[in-house]
């Protein structure tokens, strides 16, 4: 099997990555200029709020059924498809003048990334044979992910300081260049044609349902005002679609989710360690850019420089990360990921009222290093043993884990810091609030690498009988 690849194969990988990157920029862009979106447009407090989360709503809620469309409707037709909408949308969002027009802007854009990321994922797997090869190429989409949500930190700091409604634009304008490049490259990955028997629809509103209650109570723990009997409600009625959900998955002959590929122990593992390693990085961004910006007074423009090393893990993941894999395995290096990322928000526990750059430094620095052993690894797990037409489908199940990670990680830091601060104001109080908040993501991610370290007694155990996979 030849390990290297040839520049069509070089070509694909570049749209697929872009694809990614689009998707993390296009966040970290916008987070960054909230603050020039309420000065500009009035938006009360509820609705600024309200454009982060609608974001968050549409990718949680609508991922799951994406990844399957992925499967049975082609994957890059539905890449195509959905690239145009978030194309389309996200050019609505620069032109909005009302905050219902950014929150519809936002919702769709967000459904258009459930869609389009798992058909991504699926067309790596589907275009790169399992070896040499697909470790590389998912090293670079995994390092390309990361590496443009942390370089979005900084372009949206650059073009909020020029116009709020060029965080919309720029990324239409990337998004073209994708287009472009994906009707000339992309082939459709070999995939069986569409089962007969219906699409599952009443599978796909239940699941949908379920996901966008789901999603919407963590964001609601972010507001105590809002009453913790109708959070509580959100969350039973989220549920109740959930159970209704997996009922209608066992009787089904033609299932939207096959409720057997949750027997994969890897694809499990993947999914908990996915959800905690990003719910501690979202915790932590949270933490530093309320420390910064509001504690220290810095600009936007420089926090996301002050993050900027974190994007050390664009080189490192499609470089360094795929001989380590080839050489150690995909567990152990994800483990090694999971637990650098413990020390580096343990490192940041004492922060000070004065703390030089100098002392935030190894922080961002084995931040930087551990997206580039655990995203990779992440991505490659969550398919691991998991037949080729379903790979959609786990992609879909892995990125629900990411967003629901990152909405609930945020949510966990703002409900700690808040409680923690009460009615004190002063930069003291809050400094000691965001103390406490950052116990989260360390938390988050030292129980991540306890259940990869499980993971790892498990091949152990195995190693005498069945020989240890990549």
């Amino acid at each position: 099997m030849p390990t290297s690849m040839s520049p069509r194969s070089w070509g694909v990988l570049f749209v697929l990555a872009g694809a990614i990157f689009l998707e993390g920029i296009d966040v970290a862009m916008l987070n960054v200029a909230l603050p020039a979106i309420r000065a500009d447009l009035g938006l009360s407090t509820g609705m600024l709020s309200g454009v982060v989360s609608a974001y968050v709503l549409g990718y949680g809620g609508f991922m799951l059924l994406g990844g399957r469309a992925a499967d049975l409707l082609g994957r890059r037709r539905m890449f195509l498809f959905w690239l145009i909408v978030f194309l389309l949308f996200s050019g609505l969002g620069g032109f909005a003048t009302e905050g219902w027009t950014l929150l519809t802007a936002r919702f769709v854009t967000g459904v258009a990334a459930a869609f389009m990321t798992p058909a991504g994922l699926s067309l790596i797997t589907g275009n790169f044979p399992e070896g040499p090869q697909r470790t590389k190429a998912l090293g670079v989409y995994a390092g390309t992910a990361s590496g443009g949500y942390v370089l979005g930190l900084v372009a949206g700091g650059l073009l909020a300081s020029v116009g709020w409604r060029w965080v919309f634009f720029a990324p239409v304008i990337l998004a073209a260049v994708i287009l472009v490049a994906a009707l000339v490259l992309l082939k459709e990955s070999e995939a069986p044609e569409r089962p007969p028997g219906g699409f599952d629809l009443a599978g796909a509103f239940s699941i949908t349902g379920a996901m966008l209650l789901l999603v919407y109570g963590v964001v609601r723990l972010e507001h105590p005002g809002d009453g913790l009997a109708g959070t509580i409600g959100v969350f039973a009625a989220g549920l109740a679609l959930l159970a209704a959900f997996v009922l209608i998955e066992r009787r089904t002959a033609h299932p939207l989710v096959r409720l057997g590929i949750l027997r994969s122990h890897p694809l499990v593992r993947a999914n908990l360690g996915a959800l905690l390693f990003l719910a501690s990085f979202a915790g932590f961004q949270f933490v530093v850019t309320i420390y910064l910006q509001e504690v220290r007074g810095w600009s936007s423009l420089q926090t996301g420089l002050a993050m900027l090393v974190i994007g050390i893990d664009t080189i490192l993941a499609p470089t360094l990360t795929p001989r380590l894999v080839n050489r150690f395995g995909n567990a152990r290096v994800l483990f090694g990921g999971l637990v650098v990322a413990a020390l580096a928000y343990a490192f940041f526990l004492p922060l000070g009222m004065d703390w030089t750059y100098a002392a935030m430094l190894p922080t961002m620095l084995l931040l930087g290093v551990a997206f580039s052993l655990a995203y990779g690894p992440l991505t490659m797990a969550a398919t691991e043993g998991i037949d080729e037409h379903e790979h959609g489908l786990a992609g879909g199940l892995l990125y629900t884990s990411i967003q629901f990670g990152t909405a609930l990680g945020l949510s966990a830091v703002t409900a700690v810091s808040v409680a923690a601060l009460g009615d004190a104001g002063t930069p003291e109080a809050m400094l000691d609030s965001l103390r406490l908040a950052l116990v989260v993501p360390v938390a988050a991610a030292a129980a991540g690498a306890l259940i990869t370290a499980f993971g790892l007694r498990r091949r152990t155990a195995g190693r005498v009988s069945v020989p240890a996979s990549v």
